[in-house]
């Protein structure tokens, strides 16, 4: 499993269940242990690190089922991400300005949010740790067609700003309409980096990776 990620780039891991996305971003995050090879960002060493570390070394999670502190408000949520590595406030204000309607939901226990709203509060905690990479697992599952294109908008937004994100995501049209380059996973491998292009060009890779075509 090789492969780099550039700011301003979003690159996603595609592939069938079980093909070891999920995995590889765990492994990037500590919590399963890499058995070799070697986790960078920006040339510091991160495979040896504990999981509690890898944050802050400016990597926000986004995981696949959103694992908020459901029994917290959205607020105190939020003052979680901001303590990670003690961002400024107005980082905050940022991530609320790309999510308003959680604004209105400040002091609202997140476990009583809708799907697309904890999937929103999800990812504005792993903002407000201000990371240059993002990890997002399966971001639009179960969500309404209304709340996927507001997820959308926003990675789009963030990748505009300079954010490296890295993508797993079952979806294949919003794959298409947000990547720029395609990592194709299979048994836990990465079988071949392409640009987005290639896949439009020829489906014939989606129904080998993915199944679909």
């Amino acid at each position: 499993m090789s492969f780099s990620l550039a700011p301003g780039e979003v690159l996603c891991l595609l592939g069938r269940n079980g093909a070891g996305k999920t995995t590889t971003l765990k492994a990037i995050m500590g919590l399963l242990k890499a058995r070799s090879g070697s986790i960078t960002l920006d040339g510091k060493e991160l495979t040896t690190l504990k999981p509690h570390e890898v944050p802050k070394c400016g990597i926000g999670y986004v995981p696949q089922g959103r694992r908020l502190f459901s029994e917290l408000t959205v607020r105190e949520n939020l003052e979680i991400g901001l303590m990670t590595r003690k961002s400024d406030r107005k980082i905050l204000e940022e991530s609320l300005e790309l999510f308003p309607r959680l604004r209105e939901r400040m002091d609202q226990v997140s476990g009583t949010l809708s799907g697309g709203e904890q999937q929103m509060l999800a990812t504005a905690r792993a903002l407000c740790i201000d990371p240059s990479v993002i990890l997002l697992d399966e971001p639009t599952e179960g969500l309404m067609p209304s709340m996927i294109a507001a997820i959308r908008d926003v990675v789009i937004t963030l990748r505009q700003r300079g954010k490296a994100i890295l993508l797993v995501e079952q979806r294949v049209e919003a794959v298409l309409a947000l990547a720029d380059r395609i990592c194709l996973v299979e048994n836990g491998k990465v079988q071949a980096t392409l640009p987005v292009q290639a896949l439009k060009d020829d489906p014939n890779l989606l129904k080998r990776y993915v199944g679909v075509g």
